[in-house]
């Protein structure tokens, strides 16, 4: 019998929480259930195993950052969108820094397709609009501002730039500049 008040989405909520406390590479049904205080074998009604807990809480962390960076896109167009939707990525990486991780899962076929993945690449490729660039140039782009946006997000959140100056924020602002920069004169093939 279930535990009342359990449910997938109050423990695919309560992994999220509990991969921003301590790591999303911690997160298990046996950490899960202790934070409940039950065994880890009446979860199982709710959650098939780690990774599927693990992959619930990645799309969970895929429709959040959907949903904040079509707000933060609405009305902005070029650089200001640019800049906007890297923002979301940064912010939410201070933010839920486990929810960060899990969106970087490697999903199944089946997951993936079932993710916010696409709203993610729809809204890039609606930044880049605004730049102008067909096929294949628009998808090289997409893969630049993404390798760009979890690049640095991740070197910054693992103190890579913690050492030395100038300020990360001062890096970040000058590299949306020139990302902006890149994107209005794309080298030709």
């Amino acid at each position: 019998m279930a535990r009342a008040g359990l449910n997938t989405e109050r423990l695919t909520l309560a992994g999220a929480e509990l991969a921003d406390e301590v790591g999303f590479d911690q997160v298990t049904v046996s950490a899960l259930a202790r934070r409940f205080d039950v065994k880890a074998a009446s979860l199982y009604s709710h959650v098939r195993s780690s990774r599927d807990l693990r992959t619930r809480i990645a799309l969970l962390a895929l429709e959040e950052l959907a949903d904040r960076g079509s707000a933060a896109l609405a009305g902005r167009a070029g650089k200001d969108a640019l800049a906007a939707l890297a923002n979301v990525y940064r912010d939410y990486a201070r933010e839920c820094p486990g929810r960060y991780a899990a969106a970087q899962l490697r999903l199944d076929p089946e997951s993936a397709a079932a993710s916010a993945g696409g709203r993610h690449a729809m809204m890039t490729r609606a930044i880049l609009r605004g730049y102008h660039l067909t096929e294949p140039d628009q998808t090289h782009a997409v893969r630049l501002l993404g390798s760009f946006f979890h690049g640095y997000v991740s070197l910054e959140m693992g103190g890579g730039f913690s050492h030395s100056a100038p300020d990360t924020e001062e890096t970040w602002v000058r590299m949306l500049d020139a990302l902006d920069a890149l994107l209005r004169n794309w080298p030709a093939p």
